[in-house]
């Protein structure tokens, strides 16, 4: 019926070899940065990722024990553990035979070891609470904390320091749900838009088969005696040969997930969260590993835009930044791209800025509540490499010639600024980025939907950039591109008229 792939392997013979324990780790990443996300699990982890047919999936194999510093990927929004794949599935035509099969593939399923990792990755994630004294909360009152942070970041941009203190101990170990930002869903899904509008119902269907209102304790299993633990499936489905819905999917297979486990189903405060993608006839069935992305891992002060920091991470690492490089984001909203800079490249000097002064102290508060986390880390830290000022795109009071690289997301003409307004201030922000950057090793990496205006503009400046690569991202469901820029040896001019 259908061809299997990437198996975990066999059971290890005794409990102390589980620390030997293969995993089968899947990740949903930025769509346009899966090759990005794979280099860093060959630098960081010393594993092959092998890049999913369905965009915005990689796939690596790693030892069990190695799970602390999979989470620490810096590209990665969502884990999950491989239960089985299916590299060619052969669904029914007829909806109740399909759907029967996925009821019947549950019981066929390798699921012992991949729940192995679920434990112990479980584990690892009491520790963290435990140190930040969030041991007792359960995954349903986080969400609403973290949830009460992103509106507070979006709504109260007039915080002071005090309040980011409080909201980096309160939001810092679930760094918010998916569920409230089109943005954030796409980076759960890996695919686009139309696709995703489908998940958002799915989770509501398999709770039919349960009475959702019991208790179970509080749902963790290892200490004291078992307790029943409470589940939920979430359905991706990617292509229009399936007879089924996601829903419909969902629904079924998770009724036999429950039959198999006896486990009990609860659509928000789960223990075990069963995830059945398909895409087209390849099928992955996986455990989460992640409550939540790991995207706003850095952010506690939301924009109107704020960027994922998996892809800040992606853009500042497609221009390869080198020790005592000077990187400037002269546009940087809540700050996302500096704070993942100042975090990951920490021997560069970092800095921020932007004309609107809500946009500059939810930055600084953003900064400040990085650097009460790396405090509670190492009593002795000594701060970030990065500074935040409110200047003029169009007029930085940067010396000609004395940053290496420009890193921005710049405004789409869409909930900040106009398409109208972009072709006077992209042609200006390219000509003053020109001016700033370094002749002949100066780069520039710009995220931005307005492709046709960015074209028009980066043609009239072609004398001091040149575009060497052009990822596709999506963003929020919007069809967007990464340029990277490299400066020319060309001399560029203080000021001039475009058009």
């Amino acid at each position: 019926m259908a061809e299997a792939a990437g198996d975990a392997g066999p059971a290890p013979a005794a409990a102390q070899e589980d620390a030997e324990l293969a995993a089968v780790i899947g990740a949903t990443v930025p769509t346009g940065f899966e090759q990005t996300a794979a280099e860093e699990v060959q630098e960081k982890l010393g594993s092959a990722s092998r890049i999913s047919r369905d965009r915005g999936k990689i796939y690596f194999e790693v030892p069990a024990r190695s799970l602390p510093q999979v989470h620490r990927l810096r590209s990665v929004d969502n884990l999950f553990v491989v239960v089985q794949e299916f590299k060619d599935y052969q669904f029914k035509e007829n909806k109740e035979d399909a759907l029967k099969d996925l009821e019947d593939l549950v019981k066929k399923l390798p699921w012992t070891d991949p729940l192995k990792v679920w434990e112990l990755n479980n584990s690892l994630k009491k520790k963290k609470t435990r140190r930040k004294k969030h041991g007792l909360q359960s995954p349903a009152s986080r969400e609403k904390l973290s949830d009460g942070g992103e509106e507070r970041g979006a709504d109260q941009s007039n915080n002071d320091q005090e309040d980011c203190a409080q909201n980096a101990v309160a939001v810092e170990p679930a760094d918010g749900q998916d569920t409230e930002n089109p943005q954030a869903v796409t980076s759960r899904n890996g695919v686009e838009e139309e696709e995703d509008n489908e998940q958002s119902d799915v989770k509501v269907e398999v709770q039919a088969s349960s009475e959702s209102g019991t208790k179970a304790g509080d749902g963790q299993t290892g200490e004291g005696e078992a307790k029943v633990l409470k589940f939920r499936v979430t359905c991706n489905r990617a292509g229009d040969k399936h007879s089924f819905t996601s829903n419909e999917a969902a629904r079924d297979f998770g009724g036999a997930v429950q039959e198999h486990f006896q486990w009990k189903a609860d659509m928000t405060n789960f223990d075990v969260e069963v995830l059945l993608n398909i895409h087209n006839n390849e099928v992955v069935v996986g455990i989460a590993l992640t409550e939540e992305s790991l995207h706003r891992r850095n952010i506690t002060h939301f924009g109107p835009t704020t960027l994922r920091s998996t892809l800040a991470y992606g853009m500042l690492r497609l221009c390869d930044p080198q020790p005592t490089d000077i990187i400037v984001d002269p546009m940087c909203g809540t700050g996302a791209i500096p704070i993942e800079g100042a975090a990951e490249w920490p021997y560069c000097y970092h800095i921020a800025g932007d004309n609107s002064p809500q946009a500059v102290k939810r930055a600084a508060n953003n900064i400040c509540s990085l650097l009460r986390k790396n405090e509670s880390k190492d009593s002795n830290a000594l701060g970030v490499p990065l500074d935040i000022i409110q200047w003029d795109i169009c007029n930085l009071p940067l010396r000609t010639g004395s940053v290496d690289i420009v890193v921005t997301d710049m405004p789409f003409g869409k909930r900040i600024g106009s398409k109208k307004k972009n072709w006077d201030l992209y042609p200006a922000c390219l000509m003053e980025m020109g001016r700033i950057c370094t002749p002949g090793t100066g780069r520039a990496v710009l995220l931005t939907q307005d492709k046709k205006c960015f074209a028009k503009a980066l043609s009239r400046v072609g004398h001091i950039w040149r575009r060497a690569q052009t990822v596709w991202v999506n963003v929020g469901g919007l069809h967007a591109a990464v340029y990277l820029l490299r400066r020319t040896w060309e001399r560029a001019e203080e000021r001039r008229s475009f058009w």
